[in-house]
């Protein structure tokens, strides 16, 4: 199984991908951070987020994508701004009929640390003993998308599905899926091996 956690946000989208590697281990794939201009319009903006997303499926062909729940803040624009990415995270895997999962921070934190009131560093010092890691992802939206896709692999709930009946994916859907993984695990022995 491989998640691809997002941490949904306008100027920074936190990026992570985790493989699971068996009970409850996983190994870190990726992260990082798609990026936008704050000088950009907003649609220049949502289509750079929209292009990045649509690379790292590409690139790592997820099973999953978990995306953080947008939940309410003092702050309209950036709850506007994150809503709006999250939304196109959420329609970037439904064009590829990869299922979606949402956690909200709370969430996260009580997956990753066992306290849903855990600060950022406490997650990310988890995150390094978890992951086996020198140091936590950078920057921090980075660690935030890899607690994401930890969430995932160790919590659930089932993915989301997205087709029409509200059921599982179509055989056509499947098949690609099954595809893409057979693909991506062929270039990874090949650089492996290299």
């Amino acid at each position: 199984m491989r998640v691809l956690g997002v941490d949904p946000g306008l100027t920074r989208c936190g990026i992570g991908v985790l493989d699971a590697a068996g009970g409850r281990r996983a190994r870190l794939v990726a992260s990082g951070a798609i990026r936008s201009s704050s000088e950009d319009p907003i649609d220049l903006r949502l289509l750079a987020i929209s292009r990045g997303l649509h690379a790292e499926i590409e690139q790592h062909a997820p099973d999953v994508v978990a995306v953080e729940r947008v939940f309410s803040q003092n702050n309209t624009s950036t709850v506007m701004g994150t809503a709006q990415v999250s939304g196109i995270a959420i329609l970037v895997a439904a064009e590829r009929g990869i299922p979606i999962a949402m956690h909200t921070p709370s969430e996260v934190k009580a997956a990753v640390t066992g306290s849903g009131r855990a600060d950022k560093k406490q997650v990310q010092t988890m995150l390094v003993k978890l992951l086996g890691l020198d140091a936590p992802p950078r920057p921090a939206d980075a660690a935030d998308a890899v607690a994401i896709a930890l969430t995932q692999l160790w919590r659930g709930p089932g993915p989301v599905r997205l087709d029409s009946t509200g059921g599982a994916r179509t055989s056509a859907q499947a098949v690609w899926a099954q595809a893409e993984r057979d693909a991506r695990r062929a270039r990874e022995g090949s650089t492996s091996r290299s």
